[in-house]
């Protein structure tokens, strides 16, 4: 079936003019083809270049969330949500894109948040704070340092490229660290589920327990 630009009426394959508007299908299949292939021959412009560039892997994911937190040129924040930085450890995804002030905070964070409180799920609020904002975040740290990179002025290409590259990208070591972290963690919560077995005196018997606790038992 061929659609119609003009009306979205479906025709058969061999109409040549539309059944609802009477527009000319191959004339308008024809303008659609070229306005696509235009679209998508267009160049990637040297600002953006310089963003995927800096980013590394991954670039083309960040490159359309970043376009969220831009309007007219000008930044704005919106709601994004950024996997990795939710489901592994925060602070690692932080210092994986190179991030250390926000890999610091976030190392930190959950550590005092759970020694004030006594309770283990802050950690877990932590994760969703990082989940909700690490795209924003990254967003302003790629900005901030490709404009001072801009402002060095570097003339030849080769210069940009390399201090883009050196500034920005990841550190690749950071996710065997993380892989070192979760074997820790599952070894730990294995002993511990060995080790459970009960409250102490369980096994006795109730003799000996009342004895232990230095009561009588009548």
């Amino acid at each position: 079936m061929m659609v119609c630009s003009q009306c979205s009426q479906q025709n058969p394959d061999d109409a040549n003019f539309c059944y609802q508007c009477g527009t000319k299908l191959a004339e308008a299949s024809a303008a659609v083809e070229a306005a696509t292939e235009a679209s998508a021959a267009q160049p990637i412009t040297d600002d953006e270049m310089r963003w995927r560039q800096f980013i590394g892997p991954n670039a083309d994911h960040y490159v359309t969330v970043f376009k969220k937190f831009s309007s007219n040129g000008q930044p704005r924040f919106a709601l994004s949500w950024n996997w990795p930085a939710f489901l592994y450890i925060s602070f690692l995804w932080f210092l994986y894109r190179k991030m250390y002030l926000h890999a610091f905070v976030y190392a930190v964070g959950p550590m005092v948040s759970t020694y004030l409180t006594g309770d283990f799920s802050a950690g877990i609020v932590w994760s969703v704070m990082a989940g909700a904002t690490a795209n924003y975040l990254y967003y302003w740290h790629c900005r901030e340092h490709i404009t001072e990179l801009k402002k060095a002025g570097r003339v030849d290409q080769a210069g940009q490229v390399t201090a883009l590259k050196e500034s920005g990208g990841v550190q690749p070591y950071v996710i065997w660290v993380g892989v070192f972290f979760y074997i820790i963690f599952l070894a730990t919560l294995t002993k511990m589920v060995q080790e459970g077995g009960g409250p102490p005196g369980l096994d006795q018997p109730v003799g000996e327990t009342g004895r232990s606790h230095g009561t009588s038992l009548t």
